[in-house]
């Protein structure tokens, strides 16, 4: 059986110009990076601006575990059988991060028959953008430090600068440091740290700017820190945002690709969906969405956490509407939810099975009733899965009232996915009640609590005094209306990940909370939760490898 990279290597793709032009792009609209990927001309949006917008389709998950569901799979052969039924389709991913790439997962753009290729490219490095991020938070990691070097004219106070520098890796060393001693030149001793770049807010700009002056605009936005008096010290006092902006210049026209099977897929923006809001670029998504009749997105891990960041945030910030939601889950995930240990996950375990699938119908409920939209729930079929399995995960859902397709398009591709994609076609044409967790006008804690309580399943919510001190600090320097990323372990709909299933009768608890006021949201730390990650004991790097002909192995 051929791995991933594999069936990647052997692939025959067609020119980077072939595919853009599914889409009516223009060659002179492209800035390639070789034969097979390039950057298209984000100004594009603004040419087609009258386009109507085609249908948004959503593809979610289940809680994630280490028995894998398949979201950006399945995502990647939806894209693909929509295009084989004759709908005009594009698709919007994420861009890989290396921390993860040489960390846990080895890549991430999609598996088997439904791939998104050059797939070496766009796992490493791909055109720079993530670098270019990590550059631009840097800079102004360097501006602020040398600012008060020479003199500190905007009175920072050295002990409460809120910017932290980045880097895209997993180093947990790097998570709280102390920089700055030396000799007097070697600048001011402070306590600092680094943020995982997808985490960032310079990689939130990015995501949710349409254009360079909304970009700036952000960016000019950003709090850094606060003076000696408390009062809030911005990125625009600094007088770089230009200098930051043009960093970003290249790296803000969304990148163009292919799957296996030709489809046009946008490939921009990385933001995790546990410690970030978890989405691919809002000048992506909206260009697919004028040139394209379908667009097909994902949202990282499980539903709780990206589906809920992409319809409160991105979706609220940026006026879209979704159409429709898929749901991915696998019948090994949800036993591993229900009970049974992963190495005896290929093996039928019908209670195992049904308790687990209590972890399913939460996020049903919750597209469903909290935001209002229609689903489908998308089965990735393994090998072990046996009949038996596959038939009471049917009457389940069928119980919800919700559609069910068995998704083969990690084996066959597009012919995989050919009864999920006439189920979506039908579902986008069906009205929904589509609306927000929350409203704008309610307080901060009461946004958090909306969705702990809402979306999660707690019933209640810790948050410590000075915790509470900072959201009303905020809210009186006028950051009431900001919507909240919450960012929580993926693995639970608690802050503990080892409450599997669906957790009852928890508190979550709060931990830390940090204004983004450039991204325009309040991002809420919970648990544990780092966003620095760590490299497991064995990491991915060990396995990954490059022979003499410059052949890559090891990537997945």
């Amino acid at each position: 059986m051929l791995t991933d990279i594999e069936i990647s290597q052997q692939a025959k793709a067609s020119k980077i110009f072939d595919i853009a032009e599914k889409l009516n792009i223009a060659r002179d609209d492209l800035y390639l990076y070789g034969d097979y990927k390039c950057k298209v001309n984000h100004n594009l949006l603004k040419s087609h601006e009258n386009n109507n917008d085609g249908k948004l389709i959503l593809v979610t998950a289940i809680s994630p575990t280490p028995a894998g569901e398949g979201k950006t799979t399945t995502t990647i052969g939806l894209g693909d059988a929509l295009n084989k039924l004759n709908k005009k389709t594009a698709i919007c991913l994420r861009e890989p991060s290396l921390g993860p790439v040489f960390g846990m997962k080895g890549g991430a753009t999609g598996g088997g028959y439904s791939q998104v290729i050059p797939m070496e490219d766009i796992n490493l490095h791909f055109t720079g953008d993530l670098h270019a991020i990590g550059a631009c938070n840097n800079l102004l990691a360097a501006v602020i430090d040398n600012h008060i070097h020479q003199g500190n004219e905007l009175n920072i106070d050295p002990r409460r600068i809120t910017w932290r520098r980045a880097m895209d890796m997993n180093d947990r060393q790097l998570r709280n440091i102390v920089c700055g001693i030396g000799n007097i030149a070697d600048g001011t001793p402070r306590t600092d740290g680094f943020d995982i770049t997808v985490a960032s807010e310079i990689m939130a700009i990015f995501c949710l700017s349409k254009n360079l002056r909304e970009l700036k605009d952000n960016l000019s936005k950003i709090i850094i820190g606060y003076t000696f008096h408390n009062n809030p010290v911005t990125c625009g006092q600094l007088n770089i945002v230009g200098a930051l902006a043009a960093l970003l210049k290249d790296a803000f026209n969304p990148n163009l690709v292919q799957t296996l099977e030709g489809s046009p897929t946008f490939v921009h923006g990385g933001p995790f969906a546990n410690i970030a809001h978890g989405c691919n670029s809002v000048i992506a998504t909206k260009l697919a969405l004028k040139l394209s009749d379908y667009v097909v997105t994902e949202a990282g891990f499980g539903a709780d956490l990206g589906a809920e960041k992409f319809f409160d945030i991105k979706c609220r910030k940026n006026n879209l509407k979704p159409s429709a939601v898929v749901l991915v889950a696998t019948i090994r995930a949800l036993k591993y939810h229900g009970g049974q240990i992963l190495k005896d996950l290929h093996t039928e375990n019908l209670d195992a099975l049904k308790n687990g699938s209590a972890n399913l119908e939460k996020h049903i409920s919750n597209i469903k009733n909290v935001f209002g939209l229609n689903c489908v729930v998308a089965i990735n079929r393994f090998p072990s899965d046996t009949e038996n399995e596959i038939n009471l995960l049917k009457n389940i859902c069928e119980t919800l009232g919700v559609e069910v397709s068995l998704s083969e398009v990690f084996n066959k591709g597009s012919d995989g996915g050919i009864d999920l994609a006439e189920k979506v076609i039908a579902l986008t044409n069906e009205q929904n009640n589509f609306k927000f967790a929350y409203d704008d006008n309610v307080s901060v804690r009461e946004k958090i609590e909306s969705v702990a309580k809402n979306i999660y399943g707690a019933k209640s919510v810790n948050i410590s005094s000075k915790t509470l001190k900072s959201l009303r600090e905020f809210e009186m320097l006028g950051y009431g209306n900001l919507p909240v990323c919450i960012a929580k372990t993926q693995y639970s709909f608690s802050d503990n990940p080892k409450l599997l299933g669906v957790a009852k009768d928890f508190e979550l608890n709060v931990s830390d909370v940090k204004l983004s006021a450039g991204a325009g949201f309040i991002v809420v730390l919970t648990g544990a939760i780092m966003t620095m990650p760590g490299l497991p004991k064995i990491p991915q790097a060990e396995k990954i490898d490059i022979d003499e002909e410059g052949n890559i192995t090891g990537l997945f």
